[in-house]
Protein backbone atom coordinates (compact mmCIF):
# COMPACT_ATOMS: atom_id res chain seq x y z
CA UNK A 1 0.00 0.00 0.00
CA UNK A 2 1.38 3.40 -0.95
CA UNK A 3 0.31 6.63 0.63
CA UNK A 4 1.95 9.99 0.67
CA UNK A 5 2.65 11.08 4.21
CA UNK A 6 2.07 14.73 4.83
CA UNK A 7 3.37 16.05 8.08
CA UNK A 8 2.46 19.20 9.94
CA UNK A 9 5.21 20.30 12.28
CA UNK A 10 5.41 22.66 15.21
CA UNK A 11 8.16 23.48 17.67
CA UNK A 12 7.75 24.10 21.34
CA UNK A 13 10.07 26.80 22.73
CA UNK A 14 10.22 30.53 22.26
CA UNK A 15 14.00 30.50 22.22
CA UNK A 16 16.15 27.39 21.93
CA UNK A 17 19.96 27.51 22.17
CA UNK A 18 22.31 25.02 20.57
CA UNK A 19 21.78 21.71 22.36
CA UNK A 20 24.90 19.63 21.87
CA UNK A 21 23.57 16.96 24.20
CA UNK A 22 20.70 16.31 21.79
CA UNK A 23 23.12 15.78 18.91
CA UNK A 24 24.37 18.51 16.61
CA UNK A 25 25.01 16.30 13.60
CA UNK A 26 28.65 15.45 14.40
CA UNK A 27 30.07 11.96 14.55
CA UNK A 28 33.36 10.19 14.11
CA UNK A 29 34.72 9.24 10.73
CA UNK A 30 34.77 5.68 9.55
CA UNK A 31 34.43 3.41 6.57
CA UNK A 32 32.21 0.50 5.74
CA UNK A 33 29.68 -1.01 3.40
CA UNK A 34 27.06 0.98 1.53
CA UNK A 35 23.64 1.34 3.12
CA UNK A 36 20.66 0.51 0.90
CA UNK A 37 17.45 2.43 1.54
CA UNK A 38 14.35 1.17 -0.24
CA UNK A 39 10.82 2.30 -0.95
CA UNK A 40 8.11 0.42 -2.93
CA UNK A 41 7.56 3.21 -5.46
CA UNK A 42 8.33 1.63 -8.86
CA UNK A 43 10.22 3.35 -11.71
CA UNK A 44 10.95 7.05 -11.17
CA UNK A 45 11.64 10.09 -13.31
CA UNK A 46 14.98 11.90 -13.06
CA UNK A 47 13.87 14.79 -10.89
CA UNK A 48 15.70 15.94 -7.77
CA UNK A 49 13.74 19.15 -7.22
CA UNK A 50 13.28 19.17 -3.42
CA UNK A 51 10.14 21.32 -3.66
CA UNK A 52 8.29 18.95 -6.01
CA UNK A 53 6.13 16.39 -4.11
CA UNK A 54 6.38 13.82 -6.92
CA UNK A 55 10.14 14.12 -7.53
CA UNK A 56 12.36 11.10 -6.96
CA UNK A 57 14.18 13.10 -4.30
CA UNK A 58 10.94 13.44 -2.36
CA UNK A 59 9.55 9.98 -3.14
CA UNK A 60 12.67 8.11 -2.03
CA UNK A 61 13.70 10.68 0.58
CA UNK A 62 17.24 11.44 -0.58
CA UNK A 63 16.48 15.16 -0.80
CA UNK A 64 17.02 15.24 2.97
CA UNK A 65 20.63 14.10 2.57
CA UNK A 66 21.28 17.02 0.22
CA UNK A 67 19.12 19.79 1.69
CA UNK A 68 18.91 20.37 5.43
CA UNK A 69 16.31 21.95 7.72
CA UNK A 70 16.88 24.84 10.08
CA UNK A 71 16.04 22.47 12.95
CA UNK A 72 15.21 18.79 13.35
CA UNK A 73 11.64 18.51 14.65
CA UNK A 74 10.87 15.17 16.28
CA UNK A 75 7.15 14.47 15.92
CA UNK A 76 7.24 11.34 18.06
CA UNK A 77 8.44 13.42 21.02
CA UNK A 78 6.23 16.52 20.73
CA UNK A 79 7.12 17.78 24.18
CA UNK A 80 10.83 18.05 23.42
CA UNK A 81 12.42 21.07 21.72
CA UNK A 82 13.76 20.63 18.17
CA UNK A 83 17.45 19.95 17.62
CA UNK A 84 19.30 22.95 16.14
CA UNK A 85 20.66 22.23 12.67
CA UNK A 86 21.30 25.00 10.12
CA UNK A 87 19.93 27.42 12.70
CA UNK A 88 21.71 27.38 16.06
CA UNK A 89 18.90 29.18 17.85
CA UNK A 90 15.59 30.90 17.18
CA UNK A 91 13.43 33.38 19.05
CA UNK A 92 9.73 33.93 18.46
CA UNK A 93 7.95 37.22 19.11
CA UNK A 94 5.27 36.97 21.85
CA UNK A 95 2.51 37.12 19.22
CA UNK A 96 4.27 34.56 16.99
CA UNK A 97 4.23 36.96 14.06
CA UNK A 98 8.02 37.02 13.76
CA UNK A 99 10.90 34.63 14.28
CA UNK A 100 14.60 35.53 14.44
CA UNK A 101 16.91 32.76 13.24
CA UNK A 102 20.65 32.60 13.96
CA UNK A 103 22.33 30.86 11.04
CA UNK A 104 25.08 28.33 11.77
CA UNK A 105 28.56 29.51 10.83
CA UNK A 106 31.14 27.39 9.00
CA UNK A 107 28.69 25.58 6.72
CA UNK A 108 29.57 25.20 3.04
CA UNK A 109 27.53 24.13 0.06
CA UNK A 110 28.66 21.02 -1.78
CA UNK A 111 30.19 23.25 -4.48
CA UNK A 112 32.46 24.85 -1.86
CA UNK A 113 30.65 28.19 -1.47
CA UNK A 114 29.68 29.30 2.07
CA UNK A 115 26.12 29.05 3.35
CA UNK A 116 25.04 32.42 4.79
CA UNK A 117 22.01 34.21 6.15
CA UNK A 118 21.40 35.45 2.61
CA UNK A 119 20.66 31.87 1.53
CA UNK A 120 18.14 31.43 4.35
CA UNK A 121 16.42 34.72 3.49
CA UNK A 122 16.38 33.80 -0.19
CA UNK A 123 14.74 30.45 0.60
CA UNK A 124 11.92 32.06 2.57
CA UNK A 125 11.49 34.68 -0.14
CA UNK A 126 11.24 31.90 -2.73
CA UNK A 127 8.53 30.21 -0.67
CA UNK A 128 6.70 33.50 -0.25
CA UNK A 129 6.74 34.28 -3.98
CA UNK A 130 5.99 30.75 -5.23
CA UNK A 131 2.57 29.50 -4.11
CA UNK A 132 3.30 26.01 -5.47
CA UNK A 133 6.14 25.71 -2.93
CA UNK A 134 4.14 27.12 -0.01
CA UNK A 135 1.95 24.09 0.56
CA UNK A 136 1.22 25.06 4.16
CA UNK A 137 0.00 28.51 3.07
CA UNK A 138 2.32 30.28 5.50
CA UNK A 139 1.45 34.03 5.38
CA UNK A 140 4.98 35.42 4.97
CA UNK A 141 5.54 39.14 5.32
CA UNK A 142 8.90 40.96 5.61
CA UNK A 143 12.08 38.86 5.38
CA UNK A 144 15.28 40.64 6.37
CA UNK A 145 18.93 39.87 7.09
CA UNK A 146 20.79 41.34 10.06
CA UNK A 147 24.35 40.07 10.08
CA UNK A 148 24.17 36.33 10.73
CA UNK A 149 20.49 36.49 11.69
CA UNK A 150 17.38 36.30 9.55
CA UNK A 151 14.07 37.83 10.64
CA UNK A 152 10.97 36.31 9.09
CA UNK A 153 7.66 38.11 9.58
CA UNK A 154 4.10 36.84 9.17
CA UNK A 155 0.72 38.50 8.83
CA UNK A 156 -0.83 36.20 11.45
CA UNK A 157 0.24 34.17 14.47
CA UNK A 158 2.29 31.10 13.53
CA UNK A 159 2.02 29.30 16.86
CA UNK A 160 0.60 26.21 15.18
CA UNK A 161 3.17 26.36 12.37
CA UNK A 162 6.38 26.85 14.33
CA UNK A 163 7.75 23.43 13.45
CA UNK A 164 6.80 23.71 9.79
CA UNK A 165 8.82 26.91 9.61
CA UNK A 166 11.79 25.52 11.54
CA UNK A 167 11.69 22.43 9.34
CA UNK A 168 12.19 24.52 6.20
CA UNK A 169 15.12 23.23 4.17
CA UNK A 170 17.54 25.81 2.79
CA UNK A 171 18.62 26.10 -0.86
CA UNK A 172 21.63 28.04 -2.23
CA UNK A 173 20.78 31.49 -3.55
CA UNK A 174 23.59 31.43 -6.12
CA UNK A 175 22.03 28.35 -7.75
CA UNK A 176 18.30 28.86 -7.43
CA UNK A 177 18.25 32.57 -8.27
CA UNK A 178 19.54 31.62 -11.73
CA UNK A 179 16.79 29.06 -12.40
CA UNK A 180 14.19 30.44 -14.82
CA UNK A 181 11.25 28.43 -13.44
CA UNK A 182 11.92 26.65 -10.13
CA UNK A 183 8.55 24.89 -10.29
CA UNK A 184 9.47 22.90 -13.40
CA UNK A 185 13.25 22.59 -13.09
CA UNK A 186 14.34 18.98 -12.44
CA UNK A 187 17.51 19.98 -10.55
CA UNK A 188 19.50 17.00 -11.82
CA UNK A 189 22.76 18.25 -10.31
CA UNK A 190 21.66 19.32 -6.83
CA UNK A 191 23.90 21.53 -4.70
CA UNK A 192 23.14 21.28 -0.99
CA UNK A 193 24.60 21.64 2.49
CA UNK A 194 23.86 18.08 3.58
CA UNK A 195 26.25 15.23 4.35
CA UNK A 196 25.86 13.54 0.94
CA UNK A 197 25.98 14.46 -2.74
CA UNK A 198 24.26 12.82 -5.69
CA UNK A 199 26.74 10.41 -7.29
CA UNK A 200 24.67 8.50 -9.86
CA UNK A 201 21.00 8.33 -10.83
CA UNK A 202 18.94 5.62 -12.57
CA UNK A 203 15.21 4.93 -12.59
CA UNK A 204 15.73 2.21 -9.95
CA UNK A 205 18.83 3.19 -7.94
CA UNK A 206 20.08 6.60 -6.78
CA UNK A 207 23.55 6.56 -5.22
CA UNK A 208 24.64 9.19 -2.70
CA UNK A 209 28.29 9.70 -1.73
CA UNK A 210 29.48 11.01 1.65
CA UNK A 211 31.03 14.49 1.73
CA UNK A 212 34.55 14.88 3.09
CA UNK A 213 33.91 18.53 4.01
CA UNK A 214 30.51 18.29 5.71
CA UNK A 215 30.14 20.74 8.62
CA UNK A 216 29.19 17.93 11.00
CA UNK A 217 32.14 15.72 10.06
CA UNK A 218 32.37 12.96 7.49
CA UNK A 219 29.54 10.40 7.81
CA UNK A 220 30.57 6.88 8.83
CA UNK A 221 28.36 5.44 6.08
CA UNK A 222 30.37 6.10 2.90
CA UNK A 223 27.57 5.54 0.39
CA UNK A 224 23.78 5.39 0.50
CA UNK A 225 21.93 3.63 -2.31
CA UNK A 226 18.27 4.54 -2.64
CA UNK A 227 16.45 1.74 -4.44
CA UNK A 228 12.91 1.93 -5.78
CA UNK A 229 11.26 -1.50 -5.64
CA UNK A 230 8.23 -2.26 -7.77
CA UNK A 231 5.79 -3.01 -4.94
CA UNK A 232 5.41 -3.93 -1.27
CA UNK A 233 6.22 -7.59 -1.89
CA UNK A 234 9.49 -6.81 -3.65
CA UNK A 235 10.43 -4.34 -0.91
CA UNK A 236 9.63 -6.87 1.83
CA UNK A 237 11.68 -9.56 0.08
CA UNK A 238 14.67 -7.21 -0.15
CA UNK A 239 14.44 -6.40 3.55
CA UNK A 240 14.12 -10.06 4.52
CA UNK A 241 17.14 -11.09 2.45
CA UNK A 242 19.30 -8.22 3.70
CA UNK A 243 19.59 -6.65 0.24
CA UNK A 244 17.90 -3.56 1.69
CA UNK A 245 18.66 -2.31 5.20
CA UNK A 246 16.20 0.56 5.73
CA UNK A 247 12.64 1.12 4.56
CA UNK A 248 9.09 2.06 5.47
CA UNK A 249 6.68 -0.53 4.09
CA UNK A 250 3.53 -2.17 5.43
CA UNK A 251 3.97 -5.93 5.92
CA UNK A 252 1.03 -7.75 7.56
CA UNK A 253 3.05 -10.79 8.75
CA UNK A 254 6.20 -8.88 9.68
CA UNK A 255 7.26 -11.28 12.43
CA UNK A 256 7.57 -14.24 10.05
CA UNK A 257 8.51 -12.57 6.77
CA UNK A 258 11.04 -10.10 8.17
CA UNK A 259 12.03 -10.36 11.83
CA UNK A 260 12.40 -14.17 11.90
CA UNK A 261 14.81 -14.12 8.95
CA UNK A 262 17.46 -12.55 11.19
CA UNK A 263 16.00 -12.00 14.63
CA UNK A 264 19.25 -10.56 16.00
CA UNK A 265 19.41 -7.76 13.44
CA UNK A 266 16.06 -7.25 11.73
CA UNK A 267 14.26 -4.53 13.65
CA UNK A 268 11.18 -2.41 13.14
CA UNK A 269 9.74 0.44 15.14
CA UNK A 270 6.46 2.16 14.34
CA UNK A 271 5.97 5.03 16.80
CA UNK A 272 3.28 7.62 16.20
CA UNK A 273 3.00 11.32 16.58
CA UNK A 274 -0.18 13.37 16.78
CA UNK A 275 -1.79 12.27 13.53
CA UNK A 276 -4.48 9.65 12.99
CA UNK A 277 -6.25 7.48 10.44
CA UNK A 278 -10.00 7.87 10.82
CA UNK A 279 -13.28 6.89 9.25
CA UNK A 280 -14.35 10.13 7.56
CA UNK A 281 -18.13 10.52 7.37
CA UNK A 282 -20.08 12.64 4.92
CA UNK A 283 -21.89 14.97 7.29
CA UNK A 284 -24.02 16.38 4.48
CA UNK A 285 -25.13 12.97 3.29
CA UNK A 286 -25.95 9.72 5.07
CA UNK A 287 -24.21 10.87 8.24
CA UNK A 288 -25.87 14.24 8.67
CA UNK A 289 -27.28 13.09 12.03
CA UNK A 290 -24.80 13.09 14.92
CA UNK A 291 -26.80 10.32 16.62
CA UNK A 292 -26.03 7.94 13.75
CA UNK A 293 -22.36 8.91 13.84
CA UNK A 294 -22.15 8.32 17.60
CA UNK A 295 -23.91 4.96 17.32
CA UNK A 296 -21.62 3.73 14.55
CA UNK A 297 -18.55 4.76 16.55
CA UNK A 298 -19.76 2.69 19.51
CA UNK A 299 -19.99 -0.56 17.53
CA UNK A 300 -16.63 -0.34 15.74
CA UNK A 301 -13.98 -2.52 17.37
CA UNK A 302 -10.85 -0.37 17.19
CA UNK A 303 -8.72 -3.11 18.74
CA UNK A 304 -9.68 -5.44 15.87
CA UNK A 305 -8.76 -2.75 13.37
CA UNK A 306 -5.43 -2.20 15.11
CA UNK A 307 -4.59 -5.91 15.25
CA UNK A 308 -6.25 -7.36 12.14
CA UNK A 309 -6.32 -4.49 9.70
CA UNK A 310 -2.91 -3.08 10.58
CA UNK A 311 -1.12 -6.12 12.04
CA UNK A 312 -0.52 -4.20 15.26
CA UNK A 313 1.84 -1.80 13.46
CA UNK A 314 -0.44 1.24 13.46
CA UNK A 315 -0.88 2.20 17.13
CA UNK A 316 -4.35 1.94 18.63
CA UNK A 317 -6.27 5.15 19.27
CA UNK A 318 -8.57 4.36 22.17
CA UNK A 319 -9.06 7.79 23.72
CA UNK A 320 -12.57 9.00 22.86
CA UNK A 321 -10.98 12.35 22.00
CA UNK A 322 -9.11 10.84 19.05
CA UNK A 323 -5.77 12.00 20.46
CA UNK A 324 -3.05 9.30 20.20
CA UNK A 325 -1.24 8.20 23.33
CA UNK A 326 1.36 8.49 24.72
CA UNK A 327 2.32 11.34 22.39
CA UNK A 328 -0.79 13.36 23.26
CA UNK A 329 -1.10 12.59 26.96
CA UNK A 330 -0.40 16.18 28.01
CA UNK A 331 -3.27 17.49 25.86
CA UNK A 332 -6.09 15.25 27.08
CA UNK A 333 -8.78 17.19 28.91
CA UNK A 334 -9.25 16.28 32.58
CA UNK A 335 -12.76 15.13 31.65
CA UNK A 336 -11.38 12.38 29.42
CA UNK A 337 -8.23 11.37 31.30
CA UNK A 338 -8.14 7.60 31.62
CA UNK A 339 -11.23 7.03 29.46
CA UNK A 340 -11.02 4.45 26.68
CA UNK A 341 -13.28 3.65 23.78
CA UNK A 342 -15.17 0.38 24.21
CA UNK A 343 -17.67 -1.40 21.98
CA UNK A 344 -21.17 -0.94 23.40
CA UNK A 345 -23.88 -2.21 21.08
CA UNK A 346 -26.73 -1.68 23.54
CA UNK A 347 -25.76 1.95 24.12
CA UNK A 348 -25.55 2.48 20.37
CA UNK A 349 -29.07 1.07 19.92
CA UNK A 350 -30.36 3.28 22.73
CA UNK A 351 -28.91 6.40 21.10
CA UNK A 352 -30.61 5.51 17.82
CA UNK A 353 -33.96 4.78 19.50
CA UNK A 354 -33.90 8.10 21.32
CA UNK A 355 -33.17 9.85 18.01
CA UNK A 356 -36.23 8.27 16.34
CA UNK A 357 -34.61 5.34 14.50
CA UNK A 358 -36.52 2.04 14.49
CA UNK A 359 -35.74 -1.57 13.68
CA UNK A 360 -38.06 -3.10 11.10
CA UNK A 361 -37.20 -6.76 11.46
CA UNK A 362 -33.43 -6.73 10.99
CA UNK A 363 -33.39 -3.46 9.05
CA UNK A 364 -32.76 -0.07 10.68
CA UNK A 365 -34.91 2.80 9.43
CA UNK A 366 -34.30 6.48 10.04
CA UNK A 367 -36.95 8.80 11.57
CA UNK A 368 -38.52 9.31 8.11
CA UNK A 369 -38.88 5.57 7.59
CA UNK A 370 -36.05 5.21 5.08
CA UNK A 371 -33.68 2.22 5.45
CA UNK A 372 -30.23 3.22 6.68
CA UNK A 373 -27.47 2.09 4.31
CA UNK A 374 -24.09 3.41 3.27
CA UNK A 375 -21.07 2.58 1.14
CA UNK A 376 -17.53 2.31 2.44
CA UNK A 377 -14.86 3.12 -0.14
CA UNK A 378 -11.06 3.19 -0.37
CA UNK A 379 -8.52 2.52 -3.13
CA UNK A 380 -8.14 -0.98 -4.57
CA UNK A 381 -4.96 -2.61 -3.33
CA UNK A 382 -4.83 -0.76 -0.01
CA UNK A 383 -5.19 -4.02 1.87
CA UNK A 384 -5.07 -2.64 5.41
CA UNK A 385 -7.73 0.00 4.77
CA UNK A 386 -9.96 -2.52 2.99
CA UNK A 387 -9.65 -4.98 5.88
CA UNK A 388 -10.69 -2.14 8.20
CA UNK A 389 -13.70 -1.36 6.04
CA UNK A 390 -14.92 -4.95 6.22
CA UNK A 391 -14.65 -4.91 10.02
CA UNK A 392 -16.70 -1.70 10.04
CA UNK A 393 -19.31 -3.10 7.62
CA UNK A 394 -19.75 -6.18 9.79
CA UNK A 395 -20.13 -3.97 12.88
CA UNK A 396 -22.80 -1.82 11.21
CA UNK A 397 -24.91 -4.93 10.55
CA UNK A 398 -25.30 -5.32 14.31
CA UNK A 399 -27.38 -2.14 14.22
CA UNK A 400 -29.42 -3.25 11.22
CA UNK A 401 -27.42 -1.06 8.83
CA UNK A 402 -26.54 -2.34 5.37
CA UNK A 403 -22.96 -1.29 4.70
CA UNK A 404 -21.08 -2.38 1.58
CA UNK A 405 -17.38 -2.11 0.73
CA UNK A 406 -16.36 -0.71 -2.65
CA UNK A 407 -13.02 0.21 -4.23
CA UNK A 408 -11.82 2.88 -6.64
CA UNK A 409 -8.54 3.75 -8.28
CA UNK A 410 -6.42 6.10 -6.19
CA UNK A 411 -7.09 9.00 -8.57
CA UNK A 412 -10.85 8.40 -8.64
CA UNK A 413 -10.97 8.05 -4.86
CA UNK A 414 -8.95 11.23 -4.32
CA UNK A 415 -11.26 13.19 -6.61
CA UNK A 416 -14.42 11.75 -5.00
CA UNK A 417 -13.24 12.77 -1.53
CA UNK A 418 -12.31 16.25 -2.68
CA UNK A 419 -15.82 16.97 -3.98
CA UNK A 420 -17.65 15.09 -1.22
CA UNK A 421 -18.88 12.20 -3.39
CA UNK A 422 -18.72 9.46 -0.75
CA UNK A 423 -20.55 8.12 2.29
CA UNK A 424 -17.64 6.92 4.44
CA UNK A 425 -13.93 6.35 3.83
CA UNK A 426 -10.74 5.82 5.78
CA UNK A 427 -8.26 8.68 5.39
CA UNK A 428 -5.46 10.22 7.41
CA UNK A 429 -4.85 13.60 9.01
CA UNK A 430 -1.72 15.69 9.14
CA UNK A 431 0.65 15.23 12.06
CA UNK A 432 1.76 18.01 14.39
CA UNK A 433 3.08 18.39 17.90
CA UNK A 434 -0.31 19.51 19.17
CA UNK A 435 -3.68 17.92 18.27
CA UNK A 436 -4.64 21.05 16.32
CA UNK A 437 -3.89 19.44 12.95
CA UNK A 438 -6.13 16.45 13.72
CA UNK A 439 -9.09 18.61 14.65
CA UNK A 440 -8.54 21.24 11.97
CA UNK A 441 -8.34 18.66 9.19
CA UNK A 442 -11.62 17.12 10.32
CA UNK A 443 -13.67 20.05 11.69
CA UNK A 444 -12.41 23.39 10.42
CA UNK A 445 -15.26 25.40 8.91
CA UNK A 446 -12.67 27.71 7.35
CA UNK A 447 -11.86 24.80 5.04
CA UNK A 448 -15.47 23.94 4.27
CA UNK A 449 -16.50 23.64 0.62
CA UNK A 450 -20.04 22.84 -0.58
CA UNK A 451 -20.64 19.43 -2.10
CA UNK A 452 -19.31 19.39 -5.64
CA UNK A 453 -16.55 21.90 -4.96
CA UNK A 454 -12.98 20.81 -4.26
CA UNK A 455 -11.92 20.71 -0.61
CA UNK A 456 -8.41 20.12 0.70
CA UNK A 457 -9.49 19.23 4.26
CA UNK A 458 -12.79 18.95 6.13
CA UNK A 459 -13.61 16.33 3.51
CA UNK A 460 -16.70 15.29 5.50
CA UNK A 461 -18.17 18.80 5.21
CA UNK A 462 -18.67 19.13 8.96
CA UNK A 463 -20.00 22.55 9.95
CA UNK A 464 -19.98 23.82 13.51
CA UNK A 465 -19.29 27.45 14.35
CA UNK A 466 -18.01 26.55 17.82
CA UNK A 467 -15.41 24.20 16.31
CA UNK A 468 -14.24 26.77 13.78
CA UNK A 469 -13.94 29.43 16.46
CA UNK A 470 -12.10 27.11 18.87
CA UNK A 471 -9.57 26.20 16.16
CA UNK A 472 -8.96 29.88 15.43
CA UNK A 473 -8.75 30.69 19.14
CA UNK A 474 -6.14 27.98 19.68
CA UNK A 475 -4.06 29.18 16.75
CA UNK A 476 -4.15 32.83 17.79
CA UNK A 477 -4.13 32.60 21.59
CA UNK A 478 -1.44 34.47 23.48
CA UNK A 479 -1.50 32.25 26.56
CA UNK A 480 -1.82 28.62 27.60
CA UNK A 481 -5.11 29.18 29.46
CA UNK A 482 -6.81 30.28 26.24
CA UNK A 483 -5.30 27.41 24.26
CA UNK A 484 -6.40 24.84 26.83
CA UNK A 485 -9.98 26.14 26.84
CA UNK A 486 -10.12 25.95 23.05
CA UNK A 487 -8.63 22.46 22.96
CA UNK A 488 -10.98 21.19 25.69
CA UNK A 489 -13.95 22.37 23.61
CA UNK A 490 -12.61 20.65 20.50
CA UNK A 491 -12.32 17.39 22.45
CA UNK A 492 -15.93 17.76 23.63
CA UNK A 493 -17.08 18.21 20.04
CA UNK A 494 -15.12 15.19 18.83
CA UNK A 495 -16.67 13.03 21.57
CA UNK A 496 -20.22 14.37 21.38
CA UNK A 497 -20.59 15.14 17.67
CA UNK A 498 -18.24 12.50 16.17
CA UNK A 499 -17.49 14.36 12.92
CA UNK A 500 -15.14 11.45 12.12
CA UNK A 501 -14.35 8.18 13.89
CA UNK A 502 -10.71 7.84 15.04
CA UNK A 503 -9.26 4.37 14.43
CA UNK A 504 -5.47 4.15 14.61
CA UNK A 505 -2.54 6.53 14.90
CA UNK A 506 -0.40 7.43 11.93
CA UNK A 507 2.99 5.77 12.45
CA UNK A 508 6.21 7.45 11.43
CA UNK A 509 7.98 4.13 11.43
CA UNK A 510 10.61 2.11 9.69
CA UNK A 511 12.28 -1.28 9.28
CA UNK A 512 16.05 -1.49 9.52
CA UNK A 513 18.97 -3.87 10.00
CA UNK A 514 21.63 -3.57 12.70
CA UNK A 515 23.93 -6.10 11.03
CA UNK A 516 26.23 -3.49 9.45
CA UNK A 517 25.26 -0.27 11.20
CA UNK A 518 24.18 0.66 14.72
CA UNK A 519 22.77 3.82 16.24
CA UNK A 520 19.25 3.64 14.81
CA UNK A 521 16.40 5.43 16.59
CA UNK A 522 14.41 3.03 18.74
CA UNK A 523 11.97 2.92 21.63
CA UNK A 524 14.97 3.02 23.97
CA UNK A 525 16.59 5.90 22.09
CA UNK A 526 13.80 7.89 20.37
CA UNK A 527 16.03 10.73 19.17
CA UNK A 528 14.41 10.84 15.71
CA UNK A 529 11.61 9.44 13.57
CA UNK A 530 12.77 6.14 11.99
CA UNK A 531 11.05 6.69 8.65
CA UNK A 532 13.69 7.18 5.90
CA UNK A 533 11.73 9.77 3.94
CA UNK A 534 11.58 12.26 6.83
CA UNK A 535 13.77 15.36 7.33
CA UNK A 536 15.72 13.57 10.08
CA UNK A 537 17.34 11.19 7.57
CA UNK A 538 20.58 13.19 7.73
CA UNK A 539 20.41 13.23 11.54
CA UNK A 540 20.11 9.44 11.59
CA UNK A 541 22.91 8.91 9.05
CA UNK A 542 25.21 11.09 11.17
CA UNK A 543 24.35 8.96 14.21
CA UNK A 544 25.12 5.59 12.60
CA UNK A 545 28.43 3.85 13.25
CA UNK A 546 29.90 0.54 12.12
CA UNK A 547 28.38 -2.44 13.94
Amino acid sequence: MKRRTTLGLMAGALATPLLAACGDGKTGEGAGEALTVGMPNGPLANNSNPFTPTSSGNSLGYRWLVYEPLAQVNLIAPGKPPTPWLATKWTWAPDYKKVTLSVREGVTWSDGKPLTAEDVAFTFTLLKSTPAFNGDAIPYEAITVNGGDVEVGFTASQYINQGKILNTFVVPKHVWSAIADPTTDTNQNPVGSGPYTLKTWTAQVVTMAAREDYWGGKPAVPEVRYTSYNDNNAQTTALASGACQWSFVFMPDYQNVFVAKDSANHKLWFPSGLGIHALWLNCEGVFKDAALRRALSLVIDRVAIHKQGHAGLYPLVDSPTGIPLPAGEAFISAKYQGQKHAVDIEKAKSILTQAGYKLDGEELKDPSGKPVAFKLVDPAGWSDYLADLQIIADAAKKLGIAATVETKTVDAWTQALAVGDFDATIHWTNTGVTPWDIYANIMDGAQYKPLGETATWNLGRYRNEDATKALADFANATGETERKAALDLLQDLMVEQVPAIPLVAGPIGGEYSTKQWKGWPSQDDPYAMPQPTQPCASQILMKLTKA
